[in-house]
């Protein structure tokens, strides 16, 4: 059997001008991935990272401290979905961030208005009935993930691992339909995913099956302070 872990990128910025960028605690959760995977997995066959920065460097953190010298290769069909985008259809004022991030300041909780907000407008968005509205409708971004998924396997062939360093609505497509999850509960998936945890996906001839989700036992213990969603 081979195995592709599905990692969540660390933290990254959130509210600041440039999102795409690890925050110092997402930085840090990357090289504790790195020194757990050290020992869990010694071998690492393939690293596979979206284009994304977020993700570029918590693999360069996490390969640094796992030490295992092997070089990753990106590809864009592991991307997340445009999400500022999502934001804007839902809400077209916030097609500029600054009007965004100027009304979220004045709330009680900036996180918690945003988190409010993005529910309502990833809902929009899965539902389907404003598909020409977006560049990548839920349906083609799931398809585009699940290709992405389909191609690393043939090319790895049997019994091979390989991490992939990606975002949690990556992670939420691909699961999605290894659990057989209808579209209006998916997204519930992506709301649990911690950054930089585990999920592992078995492969074989016979087919795909889910091993584990969203682990993330190396933020346990004296680690516990590093555990994030967002």
């Amino acid at each position: 059997m081979g195995v592709v872990y599905l990692v969540r990128h660390g933290q990254a910025s959130f509210g600041a001008a440039n999102y795409d960028q690890l925050s110092e605690t997402g930085l840090v959760q990357a090289r504790v991935l790195g020194e757990s995977l050290r020992e869990r997995l010694p071998r690492v066959d393939a690293v596979v990272t979206g284009t994304l920065a977020r993700h570029r460097q918590t693999a360069e953190a996490c390969l640094a401290a796992h030490g295992c010298g092997t070089v990753a290769v990106q590809t864009a069909g592991f991307n997340e979905f445009d999400h500022e985008e999502i934001v804007a259809r839902h809400t077209p004022r916030y097609a500029d961030p600054e009007v965004l991030r100027a009304e979220l300041s004045q709330t009680e909780s900036p996180w918690r208005a945003y988190q409010a907000l993005f529910t309502d407008a990833v809902a929009r968005w899965v539902a389907g009935q404003h598909d020409a509205e977006y560049t990548e409708p839920w349906s083609a971004f799931g398809e585009r993930c699940r290709r992405a998924m389909d191609a690393l396997i043939q090319e790895m062939g049997a019994s091979k691992n390989a991490l992939v360093f990606t975002s949690g609505g990556t992670i939420t497509a691909i699961c999605q339909e290894l659990l057989r999850i209808p579209d209006e509960h998916a997204f519930r998936l992506n709301l649990t995913l911690a950054n930089c945890g585990l999920t592992k996906v078995i492969y074989s001839e016979r087919g795909r099956y889910l091993s584990t989700l969203n682990e993330h036992s190396h933020f346990e213990g004296p680690q516990r302070a590093l555990l994030t969603y967002r």
